[in-house]
């Protein structure tokens, strides 16, 4: 490691003295220990012929509580000057290695996640840029890599093969003078209409959100690597309509091509809801209508009714997971019903892939846990993938979401049981209480009572109020509003559990939190309740240790 303390500088962003060091890069990461005893204080990265990067950070003077990386393996050889206008002491802990802090324990923490994708390390949440392109979905996303609460906006970015085992990649995009990177989407510009794309290779296009300290605005960047780089278009912002909405909040542009016209859709949120604008090129942008009634991360996108190709809606929605359904002409979203809700609980402002090829024609959607993690040097994490379908319902055409296909390779069957009174089936779950990861499908049905409901460590995974029609606190009614039945699809890890209920027809998810002191494992309650059946499968862990 080369380390070369420097005199003090005044960093211009906040007027202050700081501390600097100089780095000539030869290892891979930069490993930077954080305290949150700390206050925040400015760090700033300087190297010749690349963009100054500003971040905020709590850099441990002393014993950290853990530690985070930047990898710079892309600046090997080169000299980065680093500055920090807080505690001086945290700059001489920074070092150059070519694994992580932590490495050795990566992935086998206590309270990581096992089949949910987390970051390495620091705070995760929206989900962007979801595309599939040669062979690879790309999940971007945004990240402060520098410490497990908000901050720093990057967009992280990780791979998969199949949408179970996941590589996280070096971060994408990085805050730049019009401001930190907000979310947004992405799209491959197979026709070049941008004019990016080089030597027959297609364009990766990125559409995102700059948020700076005055105003929002919507930024293009392209990749001719796959993601793995991204240039930045000379003309940005691409949209700035600050004047027309008199509102900073204009952000999470989602695009994608619209065919039947042969032109560039994007549904950006701004102030009370959805609007809607045009392209020719990803470039220049023509405002076309707007849908009040949302409030960040737009989606919009076409399917079957009841899998008929002749038969489609559009769907719209925003982060909360409250849709509408209707049509569009490609500038116009019309409302036909809504607003519905097919999901609640710990996701948010879930988002859909772009480019999955017609012969699969899924849906496919991830959405951000909102879920902690104690003891973890990250936070938050992503959902598992479902597919999205329309089904024709009593109550009319809904959304539905359940698990992708490809999660099925992670399950081994434990146990499978028919015609169980509770007691019995919580004695077969007895073996089972500790584990810290399971898929658990049951039916239950209700005779001499009105409600019934399976714990875990005195946490509700399922709780039904027939008299009430609610299901965990929230309203539901069954297909047959006379049933006594309720089918429940439970996936536990290890900080979190997400439910499926009736075939997807509802989904909620929330935090594992068991009850202080209670170690009694499942429980099945309620008066004469009849479990007509019970499957319980291990699953298998996503990650391959580095």
């Amino acid at each position: 490691m080369t380390l070369i303390l420097c005199s003090l500088l005044p960093l211009c962003a906040s007027g202050v003295q700081a501390e600097n060091i100089a780095l000539k890069i030869t290892k891979r990461y930069l490993n930077f220990p954080v305290s949150h005893g700390q206050e925040r204080g400015r760090m700033t990265f300087e190297t010749e012929g690349e963009p100054a990067l500003s971040v905020a950070i709590r850099l441990a003077p002393e014993e950290a509580d853990y530690w985070v990386f930047r990898d710079v393996s892309a600046l090997e050889g080169k000299t980065v000057r680093i500055a920090y206008d807080g505690d001086p002491r945290g700059l001489g802990k920074i070092y150059q290695s070519d694994r992580i802090a932590g490495q050795d324990s990566l992935y086998r923490e206590k309270n990581r996640p096992q089949f949910h994708f987390t970051t390495r390390r620091g705070w995760i949440n929206d989900p962007n840029g979801l595309v599939f392109h040669d062979g690879e979905y790309h999940l971007f996303y945004q990240h402060n890599p520098y410490e497990r609460e908000w901050q720093n906006m990057h967009w992280g970015h990780a791979v998969s093969k199949d949408l179970v085992h996941w590589k996280e990649l070096p971060d994408a995009l990085f805050p730049d003078g019009l401001g930190t990177m907000y979310s947004g989407s992405a799209v491959i510009d197979c026709a070049n209409t941008a004019g990016f794309s080089r030597d027959g290779t297609h364009a990766l296009v990125a559409v995102y959100t700059a948020a700076g300290p005055e105003r929002q605005v919507q930024c293009v960047a392209y990749s001719l690597d796959n993601g793995r780089t991204f240039t930045k278009y000379a003309g940005n912002p691409v949209i700035d309509s600050r004047d027309k909405w008199n509102s900073k909040d204009t952000r999470d542009p989602k695009v994608f091509w619209y065919a039947p016209t042969g032109h560039w859709v994007l549904v950006l949120n701004e102030r009370d809801g959805h609007s809607i604008y045009t392209s020719p090129d990803l470039k220049r942008w023509t405002y076309e209508s707007h849908v009040t009634g949302f409030w960040e991360c737009p989606e919009l996108f076409e399917l079957p009714v009841d899998g008929d190709p002749g038969n489609t809606k559009w769907v719209m929605y925003g982060a909360s997971g409250t849709y509408m359904l209707g049509s569009f002409d490609g500038r116009v979203f019309r409302p036909e019903s809504g607003k519905h809700r097919y999901t609640s609980g710990s996701i948010y402002a879930a988002q859909t892939y772009t480019n999955i090829p017609a012969a699969d024609g899924r849906r496919i959607q991830i959405g951000w846990g909102r879920i902690s993690h104690p003891g973890m040097p990250f936070k938050g994490m992503m959902t598992m993938p479902t597919e999205l379908t329309l089904r024709t319902t009593k109550d009319g055409v809904r959304l539905v979401s359940t698990p992708v296909a490809e999660l099925d390779r992670l399950f081994r069957p434990l146990g499978e049981w028919r015609e169980l009174t509770a007691e019995e089936a919580g004695r077969r779950l007895e073996e089972f209480g500790t584990a810290d990861r399971l898929r658990i499908r049951t039916t239950i049905e209700l005779s001499h009572a009105t409600d019934a409901s399976l714990t875990l460590s005195g946490q509700p995974l399922v709780a039904y109020d027939m008299n009430h029609n609610t299901l965990n606190g929230r309203f539901y009614s069954p297909q047959d509003p006379t049933s006594m039945r309720l089918t429940a699809d439970i996936y536990i890890d290890r900080t979190s559990v997400e439910v499926f209920i009736d075939g997807g027809l509802y989904s909620y998810s929330m935090e594992r939190r068991p009850e202080a002191g209670n170690d009694r494992g499942f429980r099945f309650r309620g008066k004469r309740v009849r479990v007509c059946d019970l499957e319980v499968f291990s699953v298998e862990s996503i990650w391959q240790p580095e």
